[in-house]
Order: structure tokens, then C-alpha cells, then sequence
């Protein structure tokens, strides 16, 4: 509503006492669940949004095509974000060698064809990492080297004919080598599930291996995509090591074909890639599997974008049939917990049309030719045609024809387990991103570094940086609000101590929040109160916090408020509906969105209108929210500063723990909360540096002891963080924490007298 006098708006009310609508704001007809529809109506904009992506994104590209040299310098910047993007951000230990697995029963060399032998090899990657497979050495001097990637569940036995389980004209790998290539095939991370979890906590899930160590990896700004790309390069770095050594290739289907694309488009060192049964439109990777999950990807890359990383060199794109999964393994046996995720073949239709897409690019370079559209069978046939094989190996100088397929080479091995070594490399991950997991606290305290904690002047001048970047980099920043509020109301509670309006904003065009205000009964003309915003958790509604007659955790917190003479708002946020709003952090991830990305925004909403109101004093408007409403509270009032003070109930804690180790009980690990992790923010945010972001302003944790959401010793650590901090500051007047002997709920007593304290004797300080 517009600004007005109170005396204007109390007369208004007094003359029409039973008036449904708060004076001020149009009459609120919409019926049915309104929180349901605000979510739909949110994951309609982040879908346009997605769609829209593939326009949008081009103002972040600024190519040169003058030259190849001038190309790839304009470029690099974008290839340095998708190094990032992708989590393959972590140093590779120096390669000179692969090293030949051997034992006292075995030698390395395991199988011996006509042209090639086979022997089992490993190469380091990180202290602690090792790749892990085959390498396929020709009896000649190799004509091409060639990194082969299997799909994540074909073994590397399978690529190579030691094993049944691939048919033997898409075992490329072998192939290659019967044409004198010099071929490595990796061990990738499948998609089972058997070692998900920790069965000394007795937890463990159906995520996939793959699932597993994304989650970790992810909150760590690292990913299972970038770790298997490091294992690529490394073989790379091996390749290249010598002087004059043959073209470098690299082929994957699958997983592998993702695998394959992305190392090319970060490597210039591979001279040519194949991508088979996987290259196609990416607008809706919020579908597949969420070990695909990359933050910002859509934001400023799909396939065609990382296929121009690749020009211009040659990159072959074959049209096989792809990877079909119908989603994760069952639910049984208390394991539970996997994200939902299908992958199909890629249609011909999307192949087609991403690949015109890059060939655009291509063309502008003057090298068209470079990038190859090839069909296996009509886009139904195996990976590794011998149209592909041949155009691979005439991109990388062998103007050949392919020679006839040979005969498979026979194991020597015996008693071999494939199921040891992928736990070995599934193992080296899980313990390499623990270690990360240890050392983000130190990693945290360098990105700080610069903060000035002098006055309270400095140190609000210097976290300005430190806000943008939570906004911009962790919870995405998507645009303000572009319509008109046009608030909406209607009367839905008349209490001894208050009348409640259900509220309807508009944020953007078809789009709005929703919630529930609280106005006290027997304010004076001109009176102007403070206002405590009471935000529910997980698949709560506002009405849980506002009404009375309902029984819940929450314990009518927001009523006792108003009855306490608290201007209430009791906002409905998206977590709400299961799926519905999962999928909306599925798709809003790639654009480089979260879902506090909207709720931040209808939050600024909320404000702007809660100011506007002639019984509201805009400089005491409080935060108090309890689980999801806590983490809420940790995320809002840091990037909005109309918030004068938050409470955080029932969630604060070591939340980088929480969120990615797998050794108690408490994490999310083992939980069906996919949407938790939040990309890089063990690096950069924990909850101790979101407080930060709230002070000089009032900032306090209410804990109770039973509280299953972490131990009392997370919380009062991390806490300890935080009341440095406001000491130092020498505001430490202005923080404390509340325990108390019950479970997850309001307790309504500490933080009661906090609110009263700092918005109703002495102002927000």
C-alpha cells in the first residue's frame, strides 16, 4: 500500500471493523493452497529462466575469431570458470610414468593380442588419488595415443574384450589398439550403491557411488565430474611428457562421453575427442542423475558452449544409442535417501540441434570440417563405428582405412575382483574429500583474511565484498522484484490480542509470496511498532506459526508475539511440497540459482510492503525462524540488511560438518535432503561467517539440547566463532545463545527477551 497517516488507516479500520481486507490493499480472492501454487508459480519462472538460458548466456562469451590464437585468448576466461565450475580445481601431483601393477601371483602384462599387449597400470593424480586401469601398448612405436573412457558401468575388462557384458564392436577401446593406437582405459565410479554410506554409524543409503561423493564433494566446491577429469588429465600429463610424442585423443561413451567432452574443452593438449550417447541439449540435466548437477553450468555452457572450448580442434559427435537408467537403485533395507534422476538416449532431435549450434562456431573459425555429426546405425547402434573410429583417427593423421576388428585377448588372470579395485578408487575420493572437509576451516580463514575487524565501520566496509560474493557465487543472485506488490489481503484470524491478513505480494509477473501478518489490537494513532518476521521450517505453513489452536514445535510463537504487541509476518517459504520444491533447486543449480535465490528476493518484498504500513517502524523489523527458518535465518538477514537483528533456532551448528562428512550420524549424507549441499561453501561460508555478515547488528542462537539436528558441542563451537567476533567488535552485548533442556522447537524465552530488548527498549542498536 502507499504510504499513508495512521490516523488515515486507523479511522478506515474503525469505521469498517469487520472489513475482510487491511485498508490500503485490494481483497484476496484466490482459493486452494496457496503455498502449493506459490511453488508452482516459482518453478514456472526458474523454468523460463532455463529456458531463456540459451540466449542469455552469450553476453558472457566474447569471442574473437580474427585468429585461432585470438579465439583461444578470448575464451580462456570462460574455460577457467568451467575448470571451476566443474570442481577440477585441485593441484595434480607431477607424472612421468604410469606404474605396472604386479603381484607375486601376477604379472602386469594380464593379456596378449596380436599387435598389443595388456597390463593393469595405475597413475597418482592427488597424494592419496590414483587413477586406475589398462593400458594397451602396440608392439610398435604407438602410430596415436588415445585415453578410451567406458561408460560408469562398464568395467574397463568390458571396453577392452577381457569380459563379457559390452557387445565386441563397442569395445572401441580394443580396436583402437589393433590399429596401432597405444590406448589407456580408466576405472570409473559406477552407479551402484553398496558401499554408500558407513556401516560403522550403521548408515548407509541407495544413493550411487557417483551421488555419494558428489554430496561430500560438492559443498567443497569439488565434484565427481572434476575428480575423473583429473584422473584424464593426469594420463594427459603423462602423454605429453616427452618431446615428439604421437597426437593425443581422447573417446568415452556415456558417463565416459561426458567425461571425454569436458577434458578435451579444458585440455588443448588433446588433439581430437569422440563424445558418443551423450552430447545433446542441456536444459533439462535437472532430470538425469544429480552427480550431473553443475553449478552455474546452464548459466554459461551447454554442450555447444563446451564444444567451442574444444575448436578448433576436432571434436567427432556420435549419435549412438545412450545410457538408459530408469533412476536410482531401490529403496530396501534402510537404505533410502538417493536423489530421483532418469537418464534416456539423447534424441536426435536435441543432438541435432546443439550440435548446429557449435558447428556455428566452428564455421566463424573457418574450420567447419573440424566438427563431425556421425549416426551408429540410425542413433540405435553401438558406440565406436567404424565411421567414428575412422574419423577420430584421421583427425589425429592416420589417413587410413580401419583395419577388420581382431580377436578379443584372453585374461591371464585368475581369482581377479573388479569389485576391489573400484572400492580402491571409490575409497581414494571419499578420504581425499574428507580431507578437503578438514581443511576448509583454513581455507575460510584465508578468503577472510582481508576483513577488517578495526571498528565496526571497517569491518561493514569490508564484508561488503564478503556479502556479494554469498549472494553472487554460493546463493545466486537473481533479479529484484520488477512488478508492482499489488498487495492482496484478507481477514483469517480475529483473536483477543490481533487480527491476522493472509497476504499475496507479487514479486515477478506471475509470480508472488504469500503469508500471514499479525496486527496487534489497540494501537494508538500514529503508534508505530517493531516487527518480529517468524519463519517456519521444512513443510511448514505460516498458520502453524501464527494460529493458536495448532500444536506443533513451532508453539504458536508468532501469536504469543502479536499478544506481546509484536507487529507479526509470517512468511511462506518454497520448502514446501516434497519434490516440487527440489525440483525447483534442480533446476535453478545450472543457472546458477538456488532456491534462496527466491526467497531472498520475496523476502525484499516482504520488506519494502512491511514498511510501507502506516503501524510499522521500518527500522525495527526482526528475523526469527526455527529449522529451515533457522537456516533461513543465517542466509536472509546477511544479504538483506533491512533485517534489523535474527534468531536462529534449532538449525545453527558446524554446518560444513554437517552437510558433508559421512562419520556421524547427524550429516546429511545419509539423509533424502539432496538440495542441502551448496556449491563451495565449506570454502567460504560456515555459519560462524554467515553471522558475521549480520553484525554489527543483533545476531543470537536458540539450541535445545535434544535437538537431533547436530550434537551441543557443534553448535557451541561454532557459535564461539561468532561471539568472538561481536567481543572484538565490542558489541558482545548484542549476541548470546539460549540452551535449553528440550528438543527441536521454539522455546520463546531467551529469545523473547532478545526481541523486546533490542527492538522494543533499546531500538535495533
Amino acid at each position: 500500500m502507499h504510504t499513508s497517516t495512521f490516523g488515515l488507516w486507523f479511522l478506515a479500520s474503525a469505521s469498517s471493523a469487520e472489513a475482510d481486507t487491511l485498508p490500503g490493499t485490494d481483497a484476496l480472492t484466490m482459493e486452494g493452497d496457496l503455498a502449493a501454487q506459490m511453488v508452482a508459480s516459482l518453478d514456472a519462472f526458474v523454468s523460463q529462466v532455463v529456458t531463456d538460458s540459451v540466449e542469455s548466456r552469450q553476453q558472457l562469451w566474447n569471442r574473437d575469431y580474427r585468429s585461432h590464437e585470438a579465439y583461444a585468448d578470448s575464451i580462456a576466461p570462460n574455460r577457467e570458470r568451467f575448470r571451476g565450475y566443474i570442481g577440477c580445481v585441485d593441484e595434480r601431483v607431477p607424472i612421468d610414468a604410469l606404474q605396472y601393477i604386479a603381484t607375486t601371483a601376477q604379472t602386469a602384462e594380464i593379456a596378449r593380442a596380436e599387435s598389443y599387449a595388456v597390463h593393469a597400470v595405475r597413475w597418482h593424480v592427488f597424494d592419496g588419488v590414483d587413477g586406475e586401469g589398462f593400458l594397451l601398448e602396440p608392439d610398435g612405436d604407438p602410430v596415436v595415443q588415445v585415453i578410451a573412457v567406458p561408460d560408469a558401468d562398464w568395467t574397463p575388462e568390458m571396453l577392452v574384450g577381457l569380459s563379457d557384458g559390452i557387445p565386441q564392436e563397442a569395445q572401441f577401446a580394443r580396436r583402437l589398439a589393433e590399429q596401432g593406437c597405444r590406448v589407456v582405459v580408466p576405472t570409473l565410479i559406477d552407479r551402484d550403491d553398496r558401499w554408500s554410506g558407513n556401516p560403522k554409524i550403521e548408515r548407509m543409503t541407495n544413493q550411487t557411488h557417483r551421488e555419494f561423493i558428489y554430496r561430500m564433494a560438492f559443498e567443497l566446491g569439488r565434484h565427481i565430474i572434476g575428480y575423473e577429469v583429473q584422473k584424464i588429465l593426469a594420463l594427459v600429463d603423462w602423454m605429453s611428457c616427452e618431446e615428439n610424442q604421437p597426437p593425443i585423443g581422447v573417446i568415452g561413451y556415456g558417463e565416459g562421453g561426458l567425461l571425454a567432452l569436458y577434458s578435451a574443452a579444458l585440455d588443448m593438449r588433446i588433439d581430437a575427442a569422440v563424445v558418443s550417447g551423450y552430447f545433446q541439449s542441456r536444459e533439462e540435466v535437472w532430470k538425469e542423475p544429480i552427480y550431473r548437477n553443475i553449478w552455474a553450468l546452464l548459466h554459461e555452457f551447454g554442450d555447444a558452449e563446451i564444444a567451442s572450448l574444444i575448436a578448433p580442434r576436432t571434436l567427432i559427435v556420435e549419435t549412438s544409442r545412450g545410457v538408459e537408467i530408469d533412476g536410482p537403485p531401490p529403496v530396501r533395507d534402510g537404505r533410502g535417501g538417493a536423489a530421483p534422476g532418469r537418464l534416456v538416449s539423447p534424441p536426435i532431435e536435441l543432438v541435432q540441434a546443439e550440435f548446429n549450434r557449435a558447428h556455428a562456431v566452428y564455421e566463424r573459425l573457418g574450420v567447419g570440417q573440424n566438427l563431425i555429426l556421425v549416426e551408429s546405425d540410425n542413433s540405435v547402434g553401438s558406440p565406436g563405428s567404424d565411421a567414428a573410429l575412422t574419423s577420430f583417427l584421421n583427425s589425429l593423421g592416420q589417413n587410413q582405412s580401419l583395419a577388420p576388428s581382431g580377436t578379443p585377448p584372453q585374461d591371464k588372470r585368475t581369482g581377479f575382483s573388479h569389485e576391489i579395485r573400484l572400492h580402491r578408487q571409490f575409497h581414494q575420493l571419499v578420504a581425499f574429500t574428507q580431507d578437503a572437509l578438514r581443511r576448509a576451516a583454513s581455507r575460510r580463514q584465508v578468503l577472510w583474511s582481508e576483513a577488517d575487524r578495526s571498528s565496526i565501520e571497517r569491518w561493514q566496509e569490508t564484508c561488503q565484498y564478503y556479502r556479494d560474493y554469498l549472494w553472487d557465487e554460493v546463493i545466486g543472485r537473481c533479479p529484484p522484484p520488477n512488478v508492482p506488490a499489488n498487495p492482496r489481503t484478507r481477514l483469517a484470524y480475529d483473536e483477543p490480542g490481533f487480527k491476522g491478513y493472509e497476504v499475496v505480494l507479487d514479486v515477478w509477473e506471475d509470480t508472488f509470496a504469500y503469508g500471514i501478518l499479525l496486527v496487534p489490537k489497540g494501537i494508538e494513532p500514529d503508534e508505530r511498532r517493531p516487527v518480529v518476521v517468524c519463519q517456519h521450517g521444512l513443510e511448514g505453513r505460516s498458520q502453524e506459526v501464527v494460529d493458536p489452536k495448532i500444536e506443533s514445535p513451532y508453539n504458536a510463537y508468532g501469536a504469543e508475539l502479536a499478544n506481546q504487541g509484536f507487529v507479526v509476518y509470517a512468511p511462506q517459504n518454497a520448502y514446501i511440497g516434497q519434490d516440487a520444491f527440489r525440483v525447483i533447486q534442480r533446476k535453478a543449480n545450472p543457472v546458477k540459482w538456488s532456491l534462496f535465490s527466491l526467497i531472498t528476493r520475496q523476502h525484499e518484498r516482504t520488506l519494502e510492503w512491511l514498511a510501507e504500513q502506516p503501524f510499522v517502524d521500518a527500522e525495527r523489523i526482526g528475523f526469527y525462524g526455527l529449522s529451515y527458518g533457522g537456516k533461513t535465518a543465517m542466509r536472509v538477514p546477511a544479504l538483506l540488511d533491512d533485517y534489523a537483528l535474527s534468531i536462529c533456532s534449532a538449525d545453527f551448528n558446524e554446518w560444513i560438518v554437517k552437510n558433508a562428512t559421512y562419520d556421524s550420524r547427524y550429516s546429511y549424507m545419509f539423509s533424502g535432503e539432496y538440495e542441502m549441499p551448496e556449491f563451495n561453501l565449506g570454502n567460504t561460508f560456515n555459519y560462524a561467517e554467515m553471522a558475521w555478515l549480520i553484525a554489527p547488528r543483533p545476531f543470537m542462537v536458540e539450541r535445545g539440547h535434544h535437538d537431533g539436528v547436530a550434537p551441543d558441542e557443534w553448535v557451541a563451537y561454532e557459535y564461539a566463532i561468532v561471539r568472538h567476533l561481536y567481543a572484538n567488535l565490542g558489541i558482545s552485548d548484542r549476541t548470546e545463545i539460549e540452551f535449553f533442556n528440550s528438543g527441536h522447537e521454539i522455546n520463546g524465552q531467551g529469545t523473547f527477551r532478545f526481541l523486546h530488548r533490542h527492538l522494543t527498549e533499546g531500538g535495533s542498536s
